[in-house]
């Protein structure tokens, strides 16, 4: 059994806890996720899905932001523990109500491997409707970012409306780079942001 005091007065001089069976979370649970979740479009491509991130995804989620490597240019550079890299699936999922658009769960399609995000991305005080992602170590030189990327910005241009998106990418990530030239991006300015350099490589829709 779990007991919580309810947060509130009952009207007698002490308020009795409130038992709530365990076998009954799980199930309180999914009705509110089903209830409160906005409507999350999956993409698909030849080879990948682009889905909403769910529980599902966290082990391999929170493993990837556990990699050094695979932080060293997003942020602070610095991994992540296991309660901040739930925080971060949190704010990813937060980001569509707030926005309407986002970050996708990766998954390969032929056995729905996660693979890593891809996305939409423009929090309070970035600059510009941004294109990111991040793969898990194992998972990277496959062209699984580019082709993630190119469904990314269909969506954004043709869903969406969206004038144009840009990556802002840190300076020396060559990987990245090359996965924004492949998608069609140039590179168009260089800003200091989050405390760091960071080239901008702008992409436009094929009739901008």
């Amino acid at each position: 059994m779990i007991e919580r005091p309810l947060p509130f007065s009952t009207g007698s001089a002490e308020a009795e806890p409130v038992s709530l069976p365990a076998r009954d979370v799980p199930r309180i649970a999914a009705r509110t996720s089903a209830t409160l979740l906005p409507d999350i479009p999956t993409l698909e491509t030849e080879r990948l899905r682009l889905t909403a991130f769910g529980e599902r995804h966290f082990e391999a989620y929170a493993s990837m932001l556990a990699d050094a490597d695979s932080t060293r240019f997003i942020g602070d550079g610095q991994p992540l523990d296991r309660m901040n890299a739930w925080r971060s699936m949190a704010m990813l999922l937060g980001h569509w109500m707030l926005r309407g658009y986002g970050m996708w769960a990766v998954e390969r399609k032929d056995d729905g491997l996660f693979l890593g995000r891809v996305g939409l991305h423009q929090p309070e005080g970035w600059p510009d409707l941004e294109l990111g992602w991040m793969l898990l170590p194992e998972h990277r030189r496959h062209g699984y970012a580019t082709e993630a990327g190119h469904a990314a910005l269909e969506f954004a241009f043709t869903r969406l409306r969206a004038p144009r998106a840009v990556s802002l990418i840190r300076a020396g990530n060559v990987a990245s780079e090359r996965v924004a030239r492949r998608l069609g991006g140039r590179q168009a300015t260089m800003i200091d942001f989050l405390g760091a350099a960071m080239l901008v490589y702008v992409y436009a829709p094929a009739d901008g």
